[in-house]
């Protein structure tokens, strides 16, 4: 089967209160999105990347990587407003032959690759795959009136990516109208009518969102640098 993967780097790095965007820091002497990249490339040399970038920061990003990602190896899409849109303009892309199609965070660049293995051989087997882990803390919920009350954890998942579908599935799922609740691509997949399943993820691969997690990042890289 051909298999794609979409990388969304869209962010500004507005949350972190940087002018450069979290994807383009440093993470063990190579910025987080070449990890990200070389992660997939690792567990599929011939895999199609769409690399999906902030309009404004693709020619930073060109001169960043050059010496460590190829530019052939990945394709690059300009990112939209909102997560949709940015996947919506990458699936617009997708070559015809893909099969499988995974949609990754770039600051998620510490998933290995049985990880990803995993994710595409049981979207292969099942129609879609998406990692999830348990929440390792007690969790409440709180209602309008502002009471809240204690859920068991064990019925709530924390969800990770890369999520991966049957490429002809995400492309007329994409086709939907943009609402709110789609905060991944598994709500927009759901929201067409497909039943979602989920898998074993794993607990390192975190999505970098704050100062605290580049430090962690960096401690696990340094514990273990092939990340595999």
């Amino acid at each position: 089967m051909k298999r794609a993967v979409i990388i969304v780097a869209g962010g500004k790095g507005l949350r972190m209160g940087m002018s450069t965007p979290k994807q383009f820091l440093d993470l063990g002497g190579m910025p987080i999105l070449c990890r990200t990249i070389h992660q997939f490339r690792s567990f599929d040399p011939e895999i199609e990347v769409l690399l999906v970038l902030p309009e404004a920061f693709i020619d930073f990003w060109k001169k960043l990587s050059q010496q460590f990602i190829p530019p052939h190896a990945y394709k690059i899409i300009k990112g939209g407003a909102e997560r949709f849109f940015s996947v919506k303009n990458a699936v617009d892309t997708l070559s015809p032959e893909i099969d499988l199609v995974g949609v990754h965070d770039g600051v998620r660049p510490l998933v290995s690759v049985a990880c990803i293995a995993q994710c595409y051989t049981q979207a292969a087997l099942k129609g879609n795959a998406v990692p999830c882990i348990n929440p390792p803390e007690s969790i409440r919920t709180i209602e309008e009136n502002g009471e809240n009350h204690i859920i068991d954890r064990n019925s709530v998942k924390l969800i990770q990516t890369p999520q991966v579908f049957h490429a002809d599935v995400l492309k007329k799922a994409y086709q939907l109208p943009y609402t709110k609740l789609f905060t991944d691509d598994a709500s927009v997949v759901e929201q067409f009518g497909e039943k979602i399943n989920l898998i074993e993820g794993e607990k390192n691969n975190i999505k970098i969102t704050t100062f605290d997690d580049i430090n962690f990042a960096e401690f696990l890289v340094a514990k273990s640098p092939k990340n595999n």
